[in-house]
């Protein structure tokens, strides 16, 4: 399988709701969560250092973070956005969430999450390991699991519509390509591999 069977179309795409307003809301340029999510992640990296936190114990949160965000990001995709739901408004959310991305994977408006959707989710993650990480550490834990979830949504975009030179970035794209085109029920991890070697869902 080769990268030039996976051409762009970037105005693949459907209407997913009636009302305008709710349908382009439910655009989004990949560009908008950097713009967003660079001060935010940035501010949690102050935060840190505002709190006396050195330069290495600030680092290895932030590697952890990024780590535990690899694995979020295996586990929603493979458990949550793949969970096949029995009844028709499941069906209905299932598709809103993620069917139609597999459905209309080129849609250039729909391979990132609207901000206003991910800053309700990240609140609710940042809440739930405030319960778990101590404060200070929580700021740089946080932004590293922030960050890992940027280079994942620009990371996606990448992969559907950019042509990589590099042997390591056409080999994450193919993972993912072949997710899309080929074995729907292996390959869940997008920015990364390990977890689908891991746990054996990486195919052959």
């Amino acid at each position: 399988m080769k990268e030039k069977h996976f051409i762009s179309n970037k105005n693949e795409s459907v209407r997913m709701f009636k009302w305008n307003i709710i349908e382009a809301l439910s655009k989004t340029h990949w560009t908008l969560p950097v713009i967003v999510y660079l001060p935010i992640i940035s501010y949690f990296f102050y935060l840190g250092f505002s709190n006396d936190m050195s330069i290495v114990d600030s680092g290895l949160m932030l590697v952890l973070g990024l780590f535990v965000w690899t694995f979020a990001e295996y586990f929603l995709h493979r458990f949550v956005f793949h969970y096949e739901p029995k009844t028709d408004w499941g069906k209905r959310l299932h598709w809103l969430m993620h069917g139609v991305h597999h459905d209309y994977p080129q849609d250039a408006k729909r391979l990132v999450l609207p901000p206003g959707l991910s800053l309700i989710f990240s609140t609710i993650l940042f809440l739930f390991f405030y319960l778990l990480v101590p404060i200070p550490s929580l700021f740089p834990y946080f932004g590293g699991f922030l960050l890992g979830y940027l280079v994942y949504d620009v990371g996606h975009y990448a992969m559907h519509h950019f042509s990589f030179k590099s042997s390591i970035f056409k080999k994450i794209k193919l993972h993912h390509m072949k997710h899309h085109y080929v074995k729907p029920h292996e390959g869940y991890g997008v920015s990364s591999p390990l977890w689908d070697i891991i746990f054996r869902t990486r195919g052959k």
